[in-house]
């Protein structure tokens, strides 16, 4: 991929994108590690060329097989979030997806594992990854509810679509003191939680409401 269209131009361009970060610190986002990985990822990359113009706007975008790119600014909660409670090492993610949350955290973290159910997605990201020179991404065709034990434990797991309830499965591949952001609810009602495993079981506390598309089992 040329480092022009990397770069972007037009609708594209870095002055687009600086002014993303300028509407996401404006609606409360105050880490300032989260927007400079935010704007130091073309998120135009990450969606549908003819969407391509539309990259920079605070909305969620279709990618194709029913799913969606995040709005940025729920990307960036949701990694503050994550973040909070000071840096990780290992994280594991929950739908790669388009790839573009994945490489948000590639910029933040030593390590980040993440499990996609659907294969054309992944392949797609995998690609992604690579034209951007990201290294520190371990991408894998699995379902996603089952995260990936044989990696575990993490610091830290973030879930980009939404279980009924908080997956114990998940809880379990958290280190002691690890933490997990997520969505949970049904289509009607959902809220952004962060879960702290503790030695006998975990903490949550609800962060503010939220629309995910509902976390599926199996692969496709």
């Amino acid at each position: 991929m040329t480092s022009l269209r990397i770069q972007g131009i037009g609708m594209t361009s870095q002055r687009t994108r600086d002014r993303l970060i300028a509407r996401l610190k404006e609606e409360g986002i105050k880490s300032i590690a989260v927007l400079n990985a935010m704007r130091a990822t073309p998120r135009h990359l990450f969606v549908d060329e003819a969407l391509a113009s539309r990259a920079y706007e605070d909305t969620a975008l279709p990618i194709g097989h029913g799913q969606t790119i995040s709005q940025p600014y729920i990307v960036a909660r949701m990694t503050e979030a994550l973040l909070e409670g000071g840096l990780l090492q290992r994280v594991l993610e929950v739908g790669t997806g388009s790839g573009y949350q994945t490489a948000v955290l590639a910029r933040l973290v030593s390590e980040v594992f993440s499990v996609e159910r659907i294969k054309a997605l992944l392949l797609q990201a995998q690609g992604r990854f690579r034209d951007l020179g990201l290294r520190n991404i371990r991408a894998k065709y699995s379902d996603g509810t089952m995260g990936m034990p044989e990696s575990a434990p993490f610091d830290g797991i973030m879930v980009t679509a939404a279980p009924e309830g908080i997956p114990l499965a998940l809880v379990r591949q958290l280190a002691v003191g690890g933490r997990m952001v997520l969505p949970v609810g049904d289509r009607d009602m959902q809220v952004l939680v962060r879960v702290t495993r503790t030695e006998d079981g975990y903490e949550k506390e609800m962060l503010e409401r939220v629309v995910f598309v509902p976390l599926l089992g199996g692969v496709v």
